[in-house]
């Protein structure tokens, strides 16, 4: 184990060559598409600790990069070799972090089974078989320095009665939801030997599920930003091509554009051009590419940030709305000699209420009319008092009416009112169409595809909810969209746009 000591990496030419020469794998060091990041980067990000910043630095990982959490996002192709530097991860924290914990948790047993094999494989080696407190068992590896790795089943028993420095989910594409949720809570930070561990939890996958839990989380990186997303595509792994191959006869030439010419990976040309042919254009560019699913399963397919959302992009920075401290800067309420004011509410206890406050331009036929949505109220577990009470300290413009659900005429069990009463006793106006979800979408769409519908920046959840209402991608045949977030926004903008068309023939002037 000593001698192991001696060699341990300090730089990350260092960590390089020890891969090569105990794996045999040469992973490469340099991207060649714009936007990816070159599949050794995770392995620095991965081995090197906070301490290591400049190990870090020379790995072209920027300072305001290695300040972020531990945790990390690989988003990679399939056959990219994710699941294979996992397990390479996994043996460098063993060998030179003395106790240190990692447990394996794959989207299925087989799915962990696979980065497992690849560590037992690489133990194999006279060297490293020197190390071994004893022999492998089918789950689990020890080595004489204390450190351990481990196989989890998926289940809510395996995940909940962990305590571990490193958890390294591969496939996170086939978890389910509720054993990913479980899995946020199972790391613990420690020293191990001269290394002082932060937890983490490592997740490694393709995206191929339009709505899936790996477009979540690669969303969910993009705004928080509490962990480091690393993405590599097939041409970022392929073996250098030819000079003799004819680029102008490549099928990959649209991806690749020669660049191929000059990469150092290891995935094999031809093998590429095969997967290509066996691939439809979509499957290519999710799972081969690593672009974002084609999202044909949303319920607004025709709606688009550049053309539908308004506003001066540097007011969008006010609190994040729906939290507890989010109190949006007033929007303007001024407008022509046609312009009102309207609401769209959709009730919400456990679930978020949400309110949209919006403006009709001009008068005449209500189809015609623009409406633009202008600012958002998105709460949650609190009574309908208490919203009115935040709302009001907004210092909205009183709208005209409000368009609910309609389920808001059932009596509470406790108060004895409905929520309609409620709003009418703070003095609002209240419109309750009964229509089906079918007939206020495409009211909706209509709106998206003539242009007469305009969102303001400073409605981020509405915006986000209608990017990412969706139908069951599994059930293709369900006519109604799911109900797993974004439906509370949609469904307020909803109840107010057949308010509008249904509740009247024509724009009443009103001038503020």
């Amino acid at each position: 184990m000593r001698q192991i000591e001696a060699i341990r990496p300090r730089t990350p030419d260092q960590l390089h060559r020890f891969v090569r020469m105990f794996v045999g794998l040469r992973v490469p060091r340099k991207p060649i598409v714009a936007g990816s990041a070159a599949p050794f980067v995770y392995l620095v990000h991965t081995f090197f600790e906070d301490g290591a910043a400049v190990a870090k630095r020379q790995a072209g990982l920027a300072d305001g990069e290695a300040a972020r959490g531990r945790d990390v996002l690989v988003w990679a192709n399939r056959g990219g070799g994710k699941t294979m530097l996992g397990a390479v991860a996994t043996l460098v924290d063993l060998l030179f972090k003395p106790g240190i914990q990692v447990r394996i948790l794959g989207g299925s047993l087989e799915q962990s089974s696979k980065m497992y094999g690849y560590l037992r494989q690489m133990f194999r080696s006279p060297v490293l078989r020197q190390v071994l407190a004893r022999e492998p068992t089918q789950r689990r590896i020890e080595l004489v320095n204390g450190s351990a790795a481990e196989v989890l089943a998926q289940s809510h028993r395996s995940v909940r009665g962990t305590r571990v420095h490193k958890l390294r989910c591969d496939e996170v594409e086939e978890f389910r939801p509720d054993v990913w949720e479980a899995a946020q809570r199972v790391t613990r930070s420690g020293r191990c030997g001269s290394v002082y561990v932060r937890g983490a939890i490592e997740a490694l996958s393709t995206m191929h599920r339009p709505f899936g839990l790996m477009d979540r989380l690669v969303d969910r990186v993009g705004s928080v930003g509490s962990a480091r997303l690393i993405k590599w595509s097939a041409l970022d792994v392929i073996e250098r091509c030819p000079p003799a191959r004819d680029c102008g006869k490549c099928v990959l030439w649209d991806d690749c554009q020669g660049r191929a010419k000059h990469a150092h990976g290891f995935m094999p040309v031809d093998d590429l051009v095969d997967q290509w042919h066996r691939s439809s254009d979509e499957a290519w560019a999710s799972e081969m590419m690593c672009k974002q699913p084609r999202r044909s399963e949303s319920v607004y397919p025709g709606f688009e940030v550049d053309k539908h959302v308004v506003g001066d992009r540097a007011g969008a920075g006010s609190p994040r709305l729906g939290s507890s401290t989010a109190v949006a800067a007033k929007p303007q309420a001024a407008g022509g000699e046609g312009d009102l004011m309207i609401a769209g509410m959709d009730f919400g206890m456990r679930s978020p209420l949400v309110m949209l406050l919006a403006r009709v331009r001009g008068g005449g036929d209500v189809e015609q009319c623009v409406v633009e949505v202008l600012d958002e109220h998105v709460e949650e577990s609190q009574t309908l008092e208490q919203h009115l009470v935040r709302i009001e300290q907004r210092c909205w413009p009183v709208p005209v009416w409000i368009g609910v659900d309609p389920a808001g005429g059932q009596r509470n069990s406790q108060t004895g009112l409905t929520d309609i009463q409620v709003l009418r006793r703070h003095g609002y106006t209240v419109r309750a169409h009964r229509r089906g979800i079918r007939d206020g979408v495409e009211r909706i769409r209509r709106r998206l595809d003539r242009g007469t519908l305009l969102i303001d920046r400073r409605c981020v959840r509405l915006i986000e909810a209608l990017s990412k209402y969706h139908f069951d991608v599994d059930r293709p045949a369900n006519p109604w969209p799911v109900k797993d977030g974004p439906d509370h926004a949609c469904d307020a903008l909803r109840y107010m746009i057949v308010s509008l068309e249904i509740g009247s023939a024509a724009v009443k002037v009103r001038r503020y």
